[in-house]
């Protein structure tokens, strides 16, 4: 008797939850800035190298921060990535402010537009990688020159701008809230939702070491949040590698089963003690933590 007929039976005894833990994706951070140096990503510099070293740790995708959008194209990642079965879980803009010096909340209109610009075309380079950009630093803050409202006013017309230019792509924004000591943007989830409310293009980004800081209860703040969150950026509460802070994960994981989220944890940690070791932390941790 064949035993072939057993194997749809045996599919259909796994359970929605099941489906959702095998489904949610590893990703480890790549920085090509140079001037971000010191900030939390894991390999720093040499592409090839952090995508191959990625895939021998068994992870999903690489995040990548370009300083821009050329430069990423030059390095035709392409065939590396499709070699190594690792795809782009996402294309940061940090570049945007950190070297570049442009926000979305400039008092200057010139340096809003070209803000604008720039993260369009991290959106190209992004979806030809089949992947969404994020917005964090780039979102900017208040100032002497700019009041809070005008800032959050100057913001969300660019995010309609850019929720706009996503849609020929098919693709989706990442729209980052930060802690207090980083913007006066948006610091929690409920925020996030208030700032991308009827953009069809913008989904949050929700980073655990901002959460850590900014919310009251993770594990109901996503909850709330719900299909609004995109991308979980998975740090500990010291922004090390899951595993060396106190952040209590299982009740995060439990809240992102919960509302089905399907995407990448996403390890934008510090490379302590060296980017080796705080890559193969993430992978044990996520593996810990989703029982895989």
């Amino acid at each position: 008797m064949s035993t072939v007929p057993f194997l749809v039976p045996l599919a259909r005894f796994r359970s929605p939850l099941f489906e959702r833990i095998v489904l949610m994706k590893s990703a480890i951070t790549l920085s090509l800035v140079d001037e971000a140096r010191g900030g939390p990503f894991v390999f720093w510099g040499d592409a090839k190298n952090a995508i191959s070293q990625a895939h021998q740790m068994g992870f999903d995708a690489i995040e990548i921060f370009p300083p821009d959008a050329d430069t990423l194209r030059h390095l035709f990642l392409a065939k590396t990535l499709a070699d190594h079965g690792l795809s782009v879980a996402a294309v940061g803009t940090g570049a945007g402010w950190v070297k570049h010096r442009l926000q979305l909340a400039d008092e200057d209109e010139i340096v809003r537009q070209r803000a604008i610009d720039f993260i369009r075309t991290i959106i190209d380079c992004a979806a030809e990688l089949d992947a969404p950009a994020i917005i964090g630093s780039m979102q900017g803050r208040s100032s002497h020159a700019v009041k809070c409202e005008t800032a959050n006013a100057y913001l969300r017309e660019g995010l309609e701008i850019l929720s706009r230019h996503a849609n020929q792509y098919e693709t989706v924004v990442l729209f980052e809230p930060l802690n207090r000591y980083e913007t006066d943007q948006a610091n929690t989830l409920d925020q996030g939702l208030n700032l991308i409310d009827g953009l069809p293009n913008l989904r949050l980004l929700a980073d655990l070491f901002h959460m850590n800081i900014e919310e009251a209860n993770i594990a109901n703040s996503i909850r709330r949040a719900g299909k609004a969150i995109g991308h979980v950026h998975f740090a500990d509460s010291n922004r090390m590698a899951v595993g060396l802070g106190h952040l209590d994960i299982p009740p995060v994981i439990a809240a992102l089963q919960e509302i089905g989220y399907t995407g990448y944890l996403s390890a934008e940690v510090f490379s302590k003690p060296d980017a080796a070791k705080a890559a193969q932390q993430t992978m044990d941790s996520f593996r810990t933590a989703l029982n895989v």
